[in-house]
């Protein structure tokens, strides 16, 4: 009888420990959901008052612009005319990146491959490539760079020869995007007074940076290539001109005659957003523009950072 007293009380207290510990966990776990219930709605709250200060901005802006931003953690979005047709300007370079590696994956060209400069590849613009004499050797994967950190006209055009426009416009169907092509080569300007044009859209744009972020652009490795070159961009006048200079923006700029883009993704401590600013202009120069798109990135960073 005393043993199975004994044998009771043990029992009891072993229970009476279980219930414990189990509602002590549930209400942890109640307050942490409290409190999660409590951080979503201040974010939804920032996130709606960011929209109606983007809509204020663009009010205000002296051109045409479209607009796709996406807070990759929450999945909303920001968006304004995203699949309305602009000229792609330099824009153009990030598909020719993501296709090149792509190319080089699937086994149709080496990244190491030395290819000759030609008086023929050069092109005016940007780049140090046009003033350099023919029959430098450059590799493939370094043309790439030079494209993209340095927005080289030449060296796209020595790529776009390399690969071929039949080749990286099925690419660029094959990415997903469904008004990115290229119907002349980057920087043609003789081409484009007749006409012809290579276009995009911001949403275009935008499904490209989000892929390639989450690493889903063809292979990882595709995908880990494509963002760290576009962490190298030397034009910074426009999306990170104005965040903390901690902070790392992968991104690349376009800009020709009345146009004015820049497109990327920026990595917070509260989160990473995606965004992408196309303008048309009708202005004796681009500052509005670029004043335009270093404002709605930071207005999008403010809201990530100072919404608790």
């Amino acid at each position: 009888m005393k043993a199975r007293k004994t044998l009771l009380f043990i029992t009891g207290a072993i229970l009476l420990c279980c219930a414990g510990y189990y509602s002590r966990q549930y209400y942890q776990r109640f307050r942490e959901a409290k409190q999660e219930r409590i951080l979503y709605e201040a974010r939804k709250n920032a996130w709606q008052q960011l929209k109606q200060v983007l809509q204020a901005e663009i009010a205000r802006f002296k051109g045409e612009p479209a607009i796709v931003i996406k807070d990759l953690e929450t999945g909303w979005e920001f968006t304004y005319e995203k699949d309305k047709l602009f000229p792609s300007a330099s824009l153009a370079k990030i598909p020719i990146m993501a296709a090149c590696f792509l190319s080089a994956e699937q086994g149709r060209i080496k990244l190491n491959h030395n290819i000759a400069l030609k008086s023929a590849d050069k092109l005016p613009g940007s780049g140090a490539l046009k003033g350099m004499p023919a029959g430098t050797l450059f590799s493939a994967e370094e043309l790439i760079g030079l494209m993209i950190y340095d927005s080289d006209n030449t060296a796209t055009n020595i790529l776009t020869n390399f690969v071929g426009i039949d080749y990286l416009n099925s690419a660029f169907k094959g990415f997903g995007l469904k008004n990115t092509d290229l119907s002349r080569k980057i920087a043609d300007y003789r081409m484009r007074d007749k006409g012809i044009e290579n276009y995009t859209t911001a949403e275009d744009m935008a499904l490209l940076l989000e892929k390639i972020h989450r690493r889903e652009l063809g292979s990882k490795t595709v995908s880990e290539k494509c963002i760290s070159l576009l962490k190298l961009a030397r034009t910074n006048d426009r999306i990170p001109k104005y965040l903390p200079p901690q902070i790392t923006v992968a991104h690349k700029t376009g800009l020709e005659r009345g146009i004015c883009h820049d497109a990327g993704v920026v990595f917070t401590r509260k989160g990473d957003f995606t965004i992408v600013v196309l303008t048309r202009h009708a202005n004796p120069n681009s500052a509005l523009s670029k004043e335009f798109i270093a404002k709605i990135s930071l207005h999008v960073y403010n809201y990530l950072e100072f919404w608790q």
